[in-house]
């Protein structure tokens, strides 16, 4: 009798640790990109600070990047991701990359995180706008990759289409090399600036960037919601002595719609109540702010994530 006593003691006690908060603290897998990629590492950096501030103990991986995240998540492999919103957006809508698959909306919104722009380079001093890459060599991504669809978007945006250019797919370092090679005549890379192989580029080459702006801009953003216009700040790249205009999606982090509304509060604060360390940690930090995280996004944002953005002022939808 004494033994069943102490062991129900024992569980009792147990169980009140937990509900008092003393237990395993919550965990959450996030998937991110490659590891020599920006999402990899700025991953790792925000997970570090999720887990220090808000408890949640995140574990990153490397995975094959947005589609992956957002099929994961799905799937109940990981609870958080980092994507660009173009590709998350046409999760939600089952168009594009997903058309096979479908909608997908067991995802929501946490905050988008840093530009990631649509770079347009060449070496070719005739190119000076978008409507110049008619009939030219121009590598635009692997087909149905992100690129691929933003560097359609921006032609048709142009009044250009697929037909109107000796279009290649190829890859960033590949179009790097083709440039200075003389295959291509230029090539939409799109990544967080500034990007390796396009300062590589610029740094051995008479490399540069064209703007992608006026009516093109403005036409793409009014038939696409998910991209917003950017400036490449001069000396982003030797040679670049002014600012570039041009457009962008984001990288975004997103979150599985079933995490409860208390956690996702508190890693949305964890991270925007600690920009100033994070940008101590990785340069992209300094992309953080309320405006960015809140603007440019399709997908309606976890109900937890309104909360933090409420209480800093700002509306956001949620679903």
């Amino acid at each position: 009798m004494k033994k069943l006593i102490s062991l129900a003691l024992s569980m009792v006690l147990a169980l009140s640790i937990v509900a008092c908060g003393g237990g395993a603290a919550s965990k959450m897998t996030m998937g991110t990109g490659g590891t020599s990629g920006t999402y990899y590492g700025y991953g790792g950096v925000i997970g570090q600070y999720i887990k220090n501030k808000a408890g949640i103990d995140v574990v990153v991986v490397s995975t094959d990047g947005s589609k992956a995240n957002i099929q994961g998540i799905a799937a109940g492999d990981y609870q958080l991701g980092t994507v660009q919103s173009d590709v998350m957006s046409y999760a939600w809508d089952g168009t594009r990359s997903f058309e096979t698959e479908g909608k997908v909306d067991s995802f929501r919104t946490v905050a988008g995180l840093y530009a990631e722009a649509i770079q347009l380079v060449t070496m070719d001093p005739e190119i000076k706008s978008v409507a110049d890459l008619k009939g030219k060599s121009v590598s635009i991504g692997a087909p149905g990759s992100g690129v691929y669809f933003n560097a359609m978007d921006v032609l048709s945006a142009a009044g250009l289409t697929e037909k109107d250019i000796n279009a290649q797919y190829q890859s960033f370092a590949d179009s790097a090399d083709a440039l200075k090679d003389g295959k291509i005549d230029a090539a939409f890379i799109v990544a967080g600036a500034p990007t390796p192989a396009i300062t590589e580029l610029c740094t051995t080459n008479d490399a540069y960037l064209v703007p992608i702006d006026g009516d093109v801009a403005e036409k793409l953003m009014a038939s696409c919601p998910f991209y917003t216009v950017y400036d490449i700040p001069a000396g982003t790249y030797e040679g670049q002595t002014e600012a570039v205009k041009t457009v962008t999606v984001k990288a975004t982090l997103i979150v599985s719609a079933s995490a409860s509304e208390e956690e996702v509060y508190n890693l949305t604060a964890a991270i925007f109540d600690n920009i100033d360390a994070i940008t101590a940690e990785n340069a992209k930090g300094a992309e953080l702010s309320i405006e960015n995280a809140t603007s440019g996004m399709t997908v309606p944002f976890h109900a937890g994530a309104a909360k933090y953005f409420a209480e800093k002022g700002v509306q956001v939808e949620t679903n």
